[in-house]
């Protein structure tokens, strides 16, 4: 048995098939998804979805959404998603570097609105990256 698997960004359909497994960054942590699984809806944090099709493993860059779990069904609902083999490792890595040193840089500050936009920013780089095969 498996799993219908649809992840919808406002822009495409990033993700349209069947899967054995979903693994995904809910806010609370990673989420294993199975057949049979209980319905449920749960809030996304940026992060790296994977899903498991054919026996492998194919990583999704997130950010932000929520996921709904009813009747071997997921359906990913997100602000934006990239799949990790479109994705450029070397400008990922770049983005990420920069990003994490703007976030090193606003822990020094006071300015909390500068904080949240480089956390942000730092988190949609790391996920990116990590999607990518790259370790951040």
């Amino acid at each position: 048995m498996t799993l219908t698997v649809r992840v919808v960004a406002p822009d495409k359909t990033v993700w349209d098939a069947e899967a054995e497994e979903v693994i995904l960054p809910s806010t609370t942590g990673q989420l294993g998804i199975l057949t049979g699984h209980a319905p449920l809806l749960t809030a996304l944090d940026t992060g790296v979805m994977r899903v498991r099709s054919d026996k492998t493993w194919i990583p999704i860059a997130l950010l932000g959404g929520f996921a709904e779990v009813e009747n071997n069904e997921v359906t990913v609902l997100v602000n934006a998603a990239e799949r990790g083999d479109t994705i450029d490792k070397a400008k990922a890595q770049a983005a990420f570097t920069e990003a994490e040193a703007k976030y090193n840089q606003s822990l020094q500050g006071d300015d909390r609105s500068v904080r949240i936009k480089a956390t942000q920013a730092f988190k949609r780089a790391r996920a990116r990256l990590q999607a990518a095969g790259g370790n951040a």
